[in-house]
C-alpha cells in the first residue's frame, strides 16, 4: 500500500469535495464558511484535520501526528464539507403529511402550530435558517396538509422534521398521524369490517 508523506488516509476522506458554481468558500484558521444561493453556513474544523482549497475543490487531510483519530475525522469532515457545499448550493428539503380528520398545520411568526387530535395544540419554534411552506394536498378526494421544510443545513432540517413527526407519529392500525412524505406505514390489520377515519 502506497503511503504519502502524511501517512495513511481514509479512503472516502481523501476524495476532494468539488465546490460547485455559485458557491464561495473561505477558510480562516480552523473556521470555514460556505456561501451560496440558498444561504451560508459556517463550521469550526477539528484540530485533527487540515483542509485546503485548490482549483475549485476542498481537500481534507489528517493533521500530522494525529494517527487513527485524524483518519476518523478526515472522513467525517469531508462529509460535513460536502453537505455544506450541497446545502448552500441547492438546499435540503423534507416534507411531512398530516393524515387525520381535522388535522391542520399553520405557520406564523416562526412558529408551526399543529392540530393533530391532541387535547392541546403543539407549537414548534422554527429557526430562521429553515423555510416553511404549508400546502393542502388533494389525494383522490382526501385533503390533508403537507408541510415543506427547506434549509442549507441538512442536520437542522432533519432535526426539525423529526420533532414535528414526534408530536403525532403515524399509528400502525390506520396510518393516522404525521408522517414523512412518501413514508410507508406498515399498517397492521385492525378490527375487520370497520372503516376507520
Amino acid at each position: 500500500m502506497t503511503e504519502t508523506h502524511t501517512g495513511k488516509q481514509s479512503r472516502n476522506g481523501k476524495k476532494p469535495v468539488e465546490v460547485v458554481k455559485g458557491v464561495q468558500i473561505s477558510i480562516s484558521g480552523r473556521d470555514i464558511k460556505a456561501k451560496g444561493p440558498k444561504g451560508e453556513l459556517s463550521q469550526t474544523l477539528r484540530p485533527e484535520v487540515v483542509v485546503t482549497q485548490d482549483e475549485g475543490a476542498l481537500t481534507v487531510r489528517p493533521a500530522p501526528g494525529t494517527g487513527k483519530t485524524g483518519l476518523q475525522y478526515q472522513g467525517l469532515t469531508r462529509a460535513i464539507l460536502r453537505n455544506m457545499v450541497e446545502g448552500v448550493a441547492n438546499g435540503y428539503k423534507r416534507s411531512l403529511d398530516f393524515r387525520g380528520v381535522g388535522y391542520r398545520a399553520e405557520f406564523k411568526n416562526d412558529q408551526l402550530k399543529m392540530t393533530v387530535g391532541l387535547s392541546h395544540q403543539p407549537i414548534i419554534d422554527i429557526p430562521k435558517a429553515v423555510a416553511v411552506k404549508v400546502e393542502t394536498i388533494d389525494e383522490a378526494g382526501t385533503k390533508f396538509p403537507r408541510v415543506h421544510l427547506e434549509s442549507p443545513d441538512k442536520q437542522l432540517v432533519g432535526r426539525i422534521a423529526a420533532r414535528i413527526r414526534q408530536m403525532r407519529p403515524p399509528e400502525p392500525y390506520n396510518g393516522k398521524g404525521v408522517r414523512y412524505t412518501g413514508e410507508r406505514i406498515r399498517e397492521k390489520a385492525g378490527k375487520a369490517g370497520k372503516a376507520g377515519g
